[in-house]
């Protein structure tokens, strides 16, 4: 082989391919595919996007400091200790280049965020999956491969694909059973959807413990997913070494301006969080009633398992996109006899059951 060669393990990665956004031949789509929000953008989001449009010749704020400003206010944390992200996909790859590299493990759950294993290779380390209990993350499975090499674990709680969650208690006995050097990463994304109350997304550990990280997006409930912004909280020396590697102007001008402005915005947040309870619970109901099984799920999709109908989830799939519906083929995550959907609106929903109903039928 002649020309550059990429370090190790970069050749060994899968590049992740998002859900569709598109069908040949279909005018009007359903895009249910990505764990979008189902009411769009905050207003007040869009408004500020606007509002800085004459400013996007300068340079942003590299430091993001009235966003993490107003993160600080919304959820009671130190400014100090956040720290802002093209996405919450680049925080994860900082992390691993960070904390990993040649000769260390990255632990992940068998059916976590497809992320962790890239951002694993990409760094030089070697990815681990431990296996699940019912589709859940299993702290004692995890704890199991801990070995002298470890040096991070990801743990995407609520978990995606899944809808799973891992109470405080176990989550607290998790990082209990890590060495103190292993930094354990909580994956909250999908954090703003839960209501179970033995549900917590990481910041009483981060304040306590010098080895957790929290992370969060707004690509869910607050429906900036084109915006490609995340924040984490940190325990100050990851702080300091996230800034280091970062990119010094990460977070666009826009990017900062709605992210503030969707904070402000609790009426659009509470919107989005009943509408989601009530598509989720309602579409559930409704596809059980057709004998399929849905995995039970705190987040704004939900996972359908196909496995009993003696048919492929693809042949679902593909009928679903013919009518111009379109969901998540989950092979990549392990799960080929499942399909992921995300919530869209209650008629949208109502469409989705009704087209499955048709598909059973044929």
């Amino acid at each position: 082989m002649s020309g550059p060669i990429p370090n190790p393990g970069i050749l060994d990665i899968a590049p992740y391919v998002g859900g569709e956004h598109s069908a040949p031949g279909v005018t009007r789509l359903l895009r249910l595919a990505s764990n979008e929000g189902a009411l769009g953008p905050s207003p007040r989001a869009v408004e500020a996007f606007r509002a800085v449009g004459a400013e996007i010749h300068r340079y942003p704020d590299g430091g993001s400091t009235r966003l993490r400003e107003a993160i600080g206010r919304r959820f009671g944390l130190d400014p100090a200790r956040v720290l802002c992200f093209n996405g919450s996909d680049e925080v994860l790859h900082l992390l691993a280049q960070a904390y990993a590299g040649p000769g260390g493990e990255v632990l992940y759950s068998r059916h976590g965020f497809l992320v962790y294993p890239i951002a694993a290779r990409a760094a030089g380390a070697t990815p681990v999956a431990a296996p699940e209990r019912n589709l859940t993350t299993d702290v004692d499975a995890l704890l199991a491969r801990v070995s002298e090499r470890t040096r991070i674990v990801y743990v995407a709680n609520p978990n995606n694909p899944t809808g799973s969650y891992l109470p405080a208690d176990a989550l607290a006995r998790l990082h209990a059973g890590l060495p103190p050097h292993v930094l354990l990463v909580i994956d909250a994304a999908y954090a703003e959807y839960v209501t179970a109350n033995d549900y917590a997304d990481g910041t009483a550990l981060v304040a306590r413990f010098d080895n957790v990280v929290m992370t969060r997006t707004f690509s869910k409930l607050f429906g900036l997913g084109g915006m490609r912004l995340g924040w984490a909280y940190c325990p100050p020396a990851v702080a300091d070494a996230l800034h280091r590697v970062r990119s010094p102007f990460n977070v666009s001008v826009a990017a900062q301006a709605a992210g503030v402005a969707a904070l402000e915005d609790l009426e659009f947040q509470e919107r989005s969080r009943a509408l989601n309870e009530q598509s989720r619970t309602a579409f559930t109901d409704r596809v059980r009633a057709l004998g399929l099984v849905v995995h039970p799920s705190v987040g704004n999709f939900v996972l359908v398992d196909f496995a009993a109908t003696g048919r492929p989830a693809e042949e679902a799939r593909q009928f679903l996109k013919a009518r111009g519906i379109l969901v998540r083929q989950m092979g990549a995550y392990g799960l080929p006899d499942c399909l992921r959907i995300t919530m869209g609106l209650p008629a949208e929903m109502e469409e989705v059951a009704d087209a499955l109903g048709d598909w059973l039928k044929g």
